[in-house]
């Protein structure tokens, strides 16, 4: 199947003829008094509603096994479970700021160790150890939109024993399979595109390792941080319009970036290949376009929150992938967790912003950011 004929047709609810799966709220479940066995027990543990989600997420990545967890956090720190003392964690030193507050303040205390690398791309034999457990990977990276050659680094990380977790929340399986070119985790938030209305928390893993689907399985059990079966109905039902809303999304956000190039007031554009050549063509051999976030520097003369007050489409506010356009301050809003000087070495200045483009007419963003931008000179 097509992405778009798999987000609307993997679930029905065959037993009754209804084109839409049912939902199950059960908390608990009937089990065969002989056994204690049957097909569910407790929502913690699996739940019919979770479950369908879970197959909906794994056919969209091209995975065997699907994991929906509370928040992309829940997430994030489920697929860190796996991980024993001792063991280490090379990331993009432009990571998202939640999975950085994660790392910084959580591993020491576990005898793990988080190593930040200002670019992937040059990793090398050298900077694997028998401690590497995980390479930690996000591309197009959050908020620069650097891109890490995925191929490289499964080559690499599995040389020497070590997975590779790939962070694909800005692509999604609609845009990015990062399971196709040898990686061995994906997780997302599926509060962003894959929910799209910015109403829902939740997050997901996908696998093609059964032993790892065993270990995310009981993560989910023993953590607990698990998807409630409303959450799982209500993203069953947004998934179905996923790959029409980017397509739409992705569009806007192209003409976006265009326009932004050509602008006096902007000093930079950032989107996903345009660090260089290589990233480019690294971007373009491993994804099917550049997606629908976009970042950008001000020119140093225009008054940042002048700018920002005067937008009148753009909310002013975290997260991204919704239908509605957001526009962010990383430095002080998502990457907050981070010190200057670790934002910095990511490539976070204080005039970046960021812009998750929506649904919206582009012609009418596009008239709102100029407007915005001459009222801030």
């Amino acid at each position: 199947m097509h992405i778009q004929t798999a987000a609307v047709q993997t679930l029905r609810d065959h037993e009754h003829g209804a084109v839409v799966p049912p939902l199950h709220l059960a908390s608990t479940f009937e089990l065969d008094p002989e056994t204690a066995d049957g097909p569910y027990a407790y929502q913690r543990g699996s739940n019919p509603t979770r479950a369908q989600l879970e197959r909906v997420l794994a056919v969209l990545d091209g995975a065997e096994h699907g994991f929906a967890f509370a928040t992309g956090m829940a997430a994030t720190a489920a697929a860190f479970s796996i991980l024993e003392v001792g063991d280490e964690v090379i990331l993009s030193a432009g990571v998202y700021g939640g999975t950085y507050r994660l790392v910084d303040k959580y591993f020491a205390a576990r005898g793990l160790t988080p190593r930040f690398v200002e670019d992937l791309g040059t990793l090398t034999d050298d900077d694997l150890t028998e401690r590497t457990r995980i390479v930690f990977v996000e591309t197009p990276a959050n908020p620069t939109l650097r891109i890490t050659d995925l191929r490289r680094i499964v080559e690499l990380a599995h040389r020497h024993g070590a997975l590779v977790i790939v962070d694909n929340t800005f692509m999604t399986g609609v845009l990015q399979r990062p399971l196709e070119l040898g990686a061995d985790v994906v997780v997302q938030s599926a509060t962003k595109f894959l929910s799209g209305h910015s109403d829902i928390l939740a997050g997901t893993i996908t696998t093609n390792d059964a032993d790892l689907a065993a270990r995310f399985a009981l993560a989910q059990k023993a953590l607990g941080g698990v998807l409630p079966p409303f959450d799982s109905y209500r993203l069953i039902q947004t998934i179905k319009t996923l790959p029409l809303r980017l397509e739409r999304q992705q569009a806007n956000a192209v003409a976006i970036a265009e326009h932004l190039r050509e602008h006096p007031a902007i000093a930079a554009v950032h989107v996903p290949g345009s660090f260089s050549e290589e990233e480019a063509r690294i971007h373009d051999s491993q994804a099917t376009g550049p997606g629908a976030v976009l970042s950008f520097e001000l020119a140093p003369e225009l008054d940042r929150v002048a700018f920002l007050r005067a937008l009148k489409y753009p909310a002013y506010a975290v997260s991204l992938g919704g239908v509605e356009s957001l526009i962010c301050h990383p430095a002080t809003m998502t990457h907050e967790a981070m010190t200057p000087e670790a934002q910095a070495e990511a490539g976070i200045s204080q005039e970046l912003l960021r812009l998750s483009v929506g649904i919206e007419e582009v012609a009418d963003l596009i008239e709102d950011l100029d407007q915005a931008l001459a009222a801030a000179r």
